[in-house]
C-alpha cells in the first residue's frame, strides 16, 4: 500500500550522527520505497521559536537541505522544500489553534523540558508550535509520519486536532489522520560522553557528537576519546543494557551497518573497547567521510541549493495552497 509520508528538520545547524541515524538514514530508506511519496521540510518556522541570528539561519536552512541531498535525498524524487516559503503552514496552524485546546498543550512535555524553571519567559511560539507541526503535516493529507520517541506525543496531538476538527465541521474523514512511522532500534543516538544523554549540539563538549561536516581526523579522535567502561564488552544483549555506553557505540555501529544490536553484541563478546573502536571507526569514516565532503561541495553552490528549495516550495505550495482553501471554505471564510 502507497503511503504519503512528511517529516521535517529544524535548520538549527551542526546536524550530527544523531540527527543521521534517527531521522536522515530513515527518510532516505522511505523514499527508496517506490510505493511511497515523500515530502521533506526544512522547518525554519519551528526554529524562530527560539531567538536566531538571521544570517546564520540563512546558512542553516541551506546546510539543513544540503544535508538532505549529500545524505541520498534525491530532490526529483521527494519534495524538499523550506517551510516558510509556503504560507499555508502559517494560516493552517492559526486556524487549528483555534480548534486545539489548551489543556491538550500543557500536557506537551517538551516545552516543559526546552522552557525549564524559566517558562513565564518562553516565547508563545515555543509554547504553541506542536500545533504548527500538526498544520505541517495535516496539509499534505500525509498517511504516515516517522516520529522517534520525543515527538511521539505531539503526533498524537495532531490526530486530536484533525479528528476534532472534522468533528466540528462536520467533515468526516477531510484532515487525514496520520498513523507513526516508529523507528524501533537507534531511534535515539547518545552523547559520546554520556550513555544516558541524548547526542546534542548545544552539548558544550564537541567530542560529544560526530557532526556531519567532521572530517575522517576529527571522527577517528572522537571515538577514540569516546567514553567506555573497564570491562570487557559483553557477551549477550541483557548485559549491555545495563551499560550504557557500550550499548551506545554498539548501536551506532549497528545502524550505520544495518544490523541487528543482537548480532553486533554477538559479534564484538568479549573483546576490548579498543579493538571494537577500531572497527567502529572504519564504518562511521566509511559513511559520514562521503556526506561530509558532499556538505561541504554543496555548501559552495548556493545558488543550486537555493533553486532547489525554490522547486521544492512550488510543489508543496501547489498542494499546500489547495488544502487552505478547502479548510477556510469548511469555517466559512
Amino acid at each position: 500500500m502507497s503511503k504519503k509520508i512528511f517529516s521535517g528538520v529544524q535548520p538549527t545547524g551542526n546536524l550530527h550522527l544523531g540527527n543521521y541515524l534517527g531521522a536522515i538514514k530513515n527518510f532516505v530508506e522511505l523514499q527508496n520505497q517506490k510505493e511511497n511519496e515523500c515530502i521533506f521540510c526544512v522547518v525554519d518556522l519551528h526554529a524562530i521559536t527560539v531567538k536566531q541570528d538571521p544570517k546564520e539561519l540563512k546558512k542553516n536552512i541551506r546546510e539543513t537541505a544540503a544535508t538532505f541531498i549529500a545524505s541520498g535525498i534525491d530532490p526529483t524524487n521527494s519534495i524538499i522544500f523550506n517551510q516558510s516559503m509556503v504560507p499555508a503552514h502559517a494560516e493552517a496552524a492559526w486556524i487549528l489553534s483555534c480548534v486545539s485546546r489548551i489543556g491538550w498543550l500543557n500536557r506537551m512535555t517538551q516545552f516543559k523540558e526546552k522552557a525549564g524553571k524559566d517558562k513565564e519567559n518562553a516565547s508563545i511560539g515555543l509554547y504553541s508550535y506542536p500545533v504548527l507541526m500538526a498544520a505541517d503535516i495535516l496539509l499534505y493529507d500525509a498517511t504516515h509520519v516517522p516520529v522517534g520517541d520525543d515527538q511521539k506525543q505531539h503526533l498524537e496531538l495532531c490526530r486530536d486536532i484533525a479528528q476534532k476538527f472534522n468533528n466540528d465541521f462536520n467533515a468526516p474523514s477531510f484532515l487525514k489522520v496520520p498513523e507513526p512511522l516508529l523507528q524501533k532500534q537507534f531511534s535515539r543516538i547518545m552523547s559520546l560522553k554520556d550513555g544516558i544523554k541524548k547526542m546534542s549540539k548545544s552539548d558544550s563538549s564537541d567530542l560529544s557528537r560526530i557532526n556531519l561536516t567532521d572530517e575522517k581526523k576529527e571522527i577517528s579522535n572522537k571515538i577514540k576519546k569516546a567514553k567506555t567502561d573497564p570491562m570487557l564488552l559483553p557477551i549477550d544483549i541483557k548485559s549491555l543494557h545495563e551499560r550504557p555506553e557500550a550499548e551506545n557505540l554498539l548501536g551506532i555501529y549497528s545502524s550505520l551497518i544495518n544490523q541487528s544490536l543482537e548480532k553486533s553484541t554477538v559479534e564484538f563478546a568479549g573483546k576490548n573497547f579498543s579493538e571494537f573502536k577500531v572497527k567502529l571507526t572504519e564504518v562511521l569514516i566509511e559513511k559520514i567521510d562521503p556526506i561530509s565532503k558532499e556538505i561541504k561541495r554543496l555548501l559552495n553552490d548556493e545558488k543550486y541549493l537555493d533553486e532547489i528549495l525554490l522547486k521544492g516550495s512550488i510543489k508543496a505550495n501547489k498542494i499546500a495552497t489547495k488544502k487552505i482553501k478547502e479548510i477556510k471554505e469548511l469555517v466559512g471564510f
